[in-house]
């Protein structure tokens, strides 16, 4: 197989942004303040919405996130998964960002800006708790929401999959020991059921469906009907993304607007966390000659956060009032808008990255 049947779009040519994708900070931009409103017009609503949860996973959201990552699946064909050897490169980058830079560089972000700089500004009494959220936050890659990130990228979609895959293995052995190190706990009590089930609901479960409805697609109408369907799915994906943002801000608008001053300054270190590793993975990878399709979501997958892990570790460990559990929740808030502009960088980069 050549490199560009290896990495190219395997269903229909490379893929353009249109105008909805264009103009997406806007669209986000107007999410986040009509989930503020809304959670805060309707906040019986967004709190029945907040209890339907199993194991700290909210269903809803799981959902949406089913509706963005489904379509994106649908690119992977089984039979290609075999040629991501090629792409140890960019697995190596990201495993190394993901599990010995990340944890560490957000140590020392949470070091200086909470239990320094910004500390006259904070409660006295939960700084050590502000901190350790942070350090939760940044213990675990991305499970779900970088099947989208590499999307829009057009990233090589059978490396995301895998690299995603070697993530999990490494996260159900190596997540308590990080933390516990960085925490000074002699034992994490990591709540099993919401990784487990984390993993079955943004990854088994889409990864089934997707395969079942492609080959059905084939079966029917070869690559016409596959390259078809995944246009018509795009707005999809991307209207359940920004659906996912109103329900997350609603669902924390109470937060925001009780303590605007203690959130903004907890996203600080966490922004720069997110550039600095999305940075270093796509400086590493071009600096190794990988591919941008495959740097890119490298860059992305080495900078997203687990946060359903990070805010039910929070939650088993600190309670649910405590700052650990604000201070994942502010990571939730900041994700999307933050990986959003990550992903303008990468695809504005590509003719820098390519010019080696």
């Amino acid at each position: 197989m050549s490199d560009a049947a290896a990495t190219g779009d395997i269903a229909s040519p490379k893929p353009t942004m249109g105008v909805f994708e264009r103009f997406l900070t806007l669209w986000v931009a107007l999410c986040i303040v009509a989930g503020i409103i809304l959670g805060q017009v309707m906040p019986s609503v967004f709190h029945a919405i907040g209890n339907a949860t199993v194991a700290q996973v909210n269903l809803p959201v799981a959902i949406l996130v089913w509706l963005m990552i489904v379509p994106m699946l649908l690119k992977v064909d089984p039979a290609a998964l075999r040629e991501v050897g090629q792409h140890w490169r960019g697995i190596a980058t990201t495993v190394g960002v993901n599990w010995l830079v990340k944890p560490f560089s957000m140590a020392l972000l949470a070091w200086i800006f909470i239990a320094h700089l910004f500390r006259p500004w904070l409660p006295a009494d939960q700084i050590a708790s502000y901190t350790a959220g942070l350090i939760l936050l940044a213990a675990a890659p991305c499970t779900a929401m970088v099947f989208v990130w590499s999307n829009l990228v057009d990233g090589e979609p059978h490396f995301t999959l895998s690299q995603v895959a070697v993530n999990d293995t490494i996260m159900v052995i190596a997540f308590a020991p990080i933390v516990g190190l960085l925490l000074g706990l002699s034992a994490i009590t990591v709540p099993w059921d919401t990784l487990f089930l984390s993993v079955v609901l943004y990854i088994v479960v889409p990864v089934i469906v997707a395969q079942l409805w492609r080959r059905t697609l084939l079966q029917q109408g070869g690559d016409t009907a596959l390259s078809a369907m995944l246009h018509r799915m795009a707005p999809l994906s991307l209207s359940a993304l920004l659906l996912t943002l109103v329900l997350l801000f609603g669902l924390q608008g109470e937060q925001i607007m009780r303590q605007p001053v203690v959130i903004a300054l907890l996203a600080v270190p966490i922004i720069i966390q997110v550039y600095f590793n999305a940075g270093l993975a796509y400086w590493l990878n071009r600096a190794l000659g990988v591919e941008w399709c495959i740097a890119g979501p490298s860059a992305l997958i080495g900078a997203s956060n687990f946060f359903e892990l990070a805010v039910a570790t929070a939650l088993v460990l600190f309670g649910f009032q405590s700052g650990a559990a604000l201070a994942t929740v502010v990571g939730v808030l900041v994700e999307v808008p933050v990986m959003l502009s990550v992903v303008h960088i990468v695809r504005r980069s590509r003719g820098w990255y390519e010019g080696r």
